[in-house]
């Protein structure tokens, strides 16, 4: 990547708005957009350029952090799009990242359709390592696309992440998100379940964590999420509706090959009940409260999980 390349980034959320900064202390010229303007500030507060509009934004290399692939399309036509924005700018082969967490099928259909008929190259790069690996710099950036665009943006990525891993053409890297949902999403049922029997049976929630950060069953959501389960605050945090959404693709990218994952579907309909009870903006940990609802239905107990 030249040094005088331009990089925007689009969309300062939970995500968006560390890994501008982290990106920003290797690019000093970095643009960023939101559409509430006033989240821009803090970054324009650090050094960066805050854009008015996508076209505005519009960069060699622009990188989207946002919920799901209807957002980066909405971005794109109109005088204020980044359409608009990179003919104006004379940009000739902008490279436009996708580091929400789409569907892998969907992404691929949108990548071939941007090149051939703008030319633009997309490149599928979902994350995680939550919102404390987007502070630190250590996410874990699954990539997919062409293979030279990919390795030119390598730089980028590095700024942000500590592993980065091209896994293969569009898709693949979505693909690659899909199948580390599956474990997270399973991963806390799991605990919440856990939790759940151990506070049933009197157990020490704390003495507990302890112990299971020291074995075989010890996580990055055991690291980073564990005294969610012990005060019961769900606040904040990746929501239990985007979870859902992720877990969608999970379905659509299985069944498109054929498979039948039993675990999947199972976690998929308690998280699909979490959000119709209410919950959907919770933390996913928060499926702890679900299933402590279950659990009293039967017994006639509280339902709050904190209670049970």
């Amino acid at each position: 990547m030249a040094q005088d390349t331009s990089i925007a980034l689009l969309g300062l959320g939970p995500m968006g708005d560390p890994m501008s900064r982290n990106l920003l202390a290797v690019h000093p010229e970095l643009v960023v957009w939101n559409r509430t303007a006033s989240k821009t500030q803090p970054l324009v507060d650090a050094g960066a350029r805050a854009a008015s509009s996508p076209a505005e934004a519009a960069a060699a290399i622009t990188l989207t952090v946002l919920p799901d692939l209807a957002q980066v399309e909405a971005l794109l036509s109109g005088s204020d799009g980044l359409l608009a924005g990179w003919a104006d700018k004379g940009v000739e082969a902008p490279v436009l990242v996708v580091h929400g967490t789409v569907s892998p099928t969907a992404v691929a259909a949108f990548a071939e359709q941007m090149f051939v008929e703008h030319g633009v190259s997309v490149v599928d790069a979902p994350v995680s390592g939550g919102t404390a690996g987007a502070r630190q710099g250590t996410l874990s950036i699954m990539v997919g696309g062409d293979e030279a665009v990919v390795r030119d943006l390598d730089p980028v990525f590095r700024a942000m992440g500590s592993t980065v891993r091209h896994m293969g053409p569009s898709g693949a890297g979505a693909l690659a998100k899909a199948c580390n949902q599956v474990i997270v999403a399973a991963t806390v049922t799991a605990v919440s379940e856990a939790m759940l029997l151990a506070r049933a049976g009197g157990l020490d929630l704390g003495v507990l964590l302890e112990l299971l950060r020291g074995g075989l069953a010890d996580s990055e959501v055991l690291r980073q999420k564990g005294t969610r389960w012990i005060t019961g605050d769900f606040d904040g945090g990746g929501n239990a509706r985007n979870q859902l959404k992720d877990l969608g693709f999970v379905h659509d990218a299985a069944t498109a090959r054929g498979l039948d994952l039993p675990l999947s579907a199972t976690v998929t309909e308690l998280f699909s009940a979490m959000v119709e009870n209410g919950d959907g903006a919770l933390d996913h940990t928060g499926i702890q409260k679900t299933l402590a609802s279950r659990s009293a239905a039967l017994k006639g107990g509280p339902t709050e999980a904190r209670d049970v």
